[in-house]
């Protein structure tokens, strides 16, 4: 009797330790590890709302990886990564991949405008730049303009807009958006092509530092001029204004999912206006989709 007693009790132990156990593994969206691929160009705000996200939620680890934003992608279709941020479009041939790959809707949750943005020496005495000259630029073998890479947003993007191919543009590659701003002086004659968030943050004294070192240059088309400020990003006027957007590889409500609602909320969103990035979700109904 005892004996049965016995067994009783260590039946019983074994299932509440085992059950213990499982819950202490079972993923959620307060605790856990994440990494999230980044181009370098968005990697401030990106890293901002992992904080903000690790902050509220102390049992999670969000790790912000920096990788081209094509390289990346790829890495979110193969499965080995759960979140990336993504800029460009998705043809309809990606599309279809991702949602095959993933067993997913392809559901982009915006969180910001950005900008890329086309930069000179502060002593320069350029002071615009016109559509024509960028499209004209991009295909001369002077290679004026100055990017970070190739697969990187920068590029992609600027050819999204123009309706080209990355490939069949022309330029120099300076590795890195700040590297850009900060050799830019050393080649007078060239144009810096870089991600507005690499120096966007108001009271950031490397973002202030690198503001001094360069002026940013209005973009000119149709004969009007387009700064890439708050109102020409929350009105999308500024040509070249992009909206930055979470893609994951996650079908439960985990950490992937749970960071994704905590950027785009409330909370998430005054971060990324913290950032001197446009909010996509607090002025929804003034930003206009090209």
């Amino acid at each position: 009797m005892k004996n049965s007693f016995k067994l009783a009790v260590i039946f019983v132990l074994s299932m509440m330790l085992a059950s213990c156990k499982k819950e202490k593994n079972t993923p959620s969206y307060h605790k856990g590890d994440l990494t999230i691929f980044t181009d370098e160009s968005f990697q401030s705000v990106t890293e901002a709302l992992a904080e903000g996200y690790m902050i509220n939620y102390p049992e999670t680890h969000i790790k912000v990886e920096t990788k081209k934003e094509d390289l990346g992608l790829l890495d979110l279709l193969k499965g080995s990564a759960k979140v990336v941020v993504m800029s460009r479009n998705l043809n309809p041939e990606e599309i279809k991949t991702y949602e095959e790959r993933t067993d997913l809707k392809f559901l982009p949750a915006k969180f910001a405008a950005d900008a890329v943005v086309f930069v000179v020496p502060k002593d320069s005495p350029k002071e615009s730049i016109s559509m024509e000259e960028i499209n004209s630029g991009l295909i001369s073998d002077k290679k004026e303009f100055i990017f970070d890479g190739t697969n990187s947003s920068n590029l992609n993007f600027v050819a999204e807009t123009l309706k080209k191919q990355p490939k069949d543009l022309k330029f120099s590659i300076i590795p890195g958006n700040q590297k850009i701003i900060e050799e830019l002086g050393k080649y007078p004659d060239k144009i810096g092509v870089v991600g507005l968030n690499t120096f966007s943050r108001p009271y950031d004294k490397t973002s202030e530092k690198l503001r001094e070192m360069v002026k940013v240059l209005p973009v000119v088309e149709n004969g009007k001029s387009y700064n890439a400020d708050f109102d020409g990003l929350r009105t999308m006027e500024y040509p070249f204004t992009r909206v930055l957007y979470f893609l994951i590889n996650e079908g439960n409500f985990n950490i992937a999912n749970g960071f994704i609602r905590f950027s785009c909320t409330h909370l998430g969103q005054k971060i990324v206006q913290k950032e001197g990035l446009q909010p996509y979700n607090i002025y929804k109904r003034e930003v206009q989709m090209r």
